[in-house]
């Protein structure tokens, strides 16, 4: 058994790692890192028996703007053993190899658990914290008249995408928890476009997505920075609640109802670190794009 490292250009031990995420999630990198969205702050730390990856923590380098301060965080995240090698503290090896690898470099450890391991991470020394999720005020919610509507970026439209990922990467701080090296994660999650808008007025970006009639407005990309409000009056269609998965700037915050989040049903989140008190202490949420 070896540990490995540093490898998603190495296409032998990626596809490994491949096959294990696909047995443990259903999902794999091949098209991210294939498609020139995978930059590096993403690195996996695994133990590999022949030639088969045997169990996996990954570190995530992340660098936020957090109420004007820069940090520096490291998320945790594709911790997975395979169903043989499980009950072997393997991957509890890979976590604590990763904290010292990096605790003397970064402001803290993060990570959003499985509902089913919650107690792996109490074990392993981490603490539970909450976050704050906001909603926009239903008074905020209907749509306006001023400017152009947000439409639907065509998947197809190539130098459209190029000029969304190059928003992407100089995008102006449109949050009070903005994550600075955005770029891998939110193309993770966005290289198909389907859920991306464009409003030409304001030369402006946004990934939306539909939950009943909850409108869930995950991400502003603009070059300039912009007022909620502005976005608002702009988005088009049947809504009437909208959800925030950013925490809004201050002087956004007054149209918005701030609700204490502990993950539901979906995980908890852990946190190894003095610095990261201050998320639920400054009602802050990661960005939901920003979830590895």
């Amino acid at each position: 058994m070896e540990l490995v490292s540093y490898y998603m250009r190495d296409d032998t031990l990626r596809h490994a790692l491949n096959e294990l995420t696909r047995k443990t999630f259903g999902f794999d990198f091949e098209s991210w890192v294939t498609g020139g969205y995978f930059e590096g702050d993403y690195i996996p730390y695994s133990f590999i028996e022949d030639g088969k990856i045997i169990s996996n923590v990954s570190a995530n380098r992340m660098a936020f703007l957090q109420n004007g301060v820069e940090r520096n965080y490291i998320q945790i995240g594709t911790v997975m053993t395979d169903e043989t090698y499980r009950k072997q503290g393997l991957a509890r090896k890979l976590l604590e190899h990763v904290v010292k690898q990096y605790e003397d470099e970064c402001d803290g450890f993060y990570l959003f658990a499985n509902l089913g391991a919650v107690d792996f991470y109490d074990r392993c020394g981490f603490s539970r914290i909450n976050e704050y999720r906001y909603s926009v005020k239903e008074e905020f919610c209907s749509s306006g008249s001023e400017g152009e509507w947000f439409l639907p970026v065509n998947p197809a439209d190539m130098q459209m995408k190029q000029k969304y990922m190059d928003m992407v990467r100089r995008s102006a701080v449109n949050s009070s928890m903005e994550q600075l090296n955005k770029f891998g994660l939110q193309m993770f999650y966005t290289a198909d476009m389907e859920n991306v808008a464009y409003a030409k007025d304001i030369d402006c970006f946004i990934v939306t997505e539909q939950e009943g009639d909850t409108l869930l407005l995950q991400s502003i990309i603009c070059a300039q920075q912009i007022t909620l409000s502005d976005v608002l009056q702009r988005l088009e269609g049947e809504f009437h609640k909208c959800r925030l998965g950013f925490t809004p700037v201050q002087n956004d915050r007054h149209m918005c109802i701030a609700e204490c989040y502990n993950g539901s049903g979906d995980y908890r989140l852990f946190y190894l670190g003095q610095e990261l008190k201050s998320i639920e202490q400054d009602k802050l949420y990661f960005p939901k794009l920003s979830h590895a």
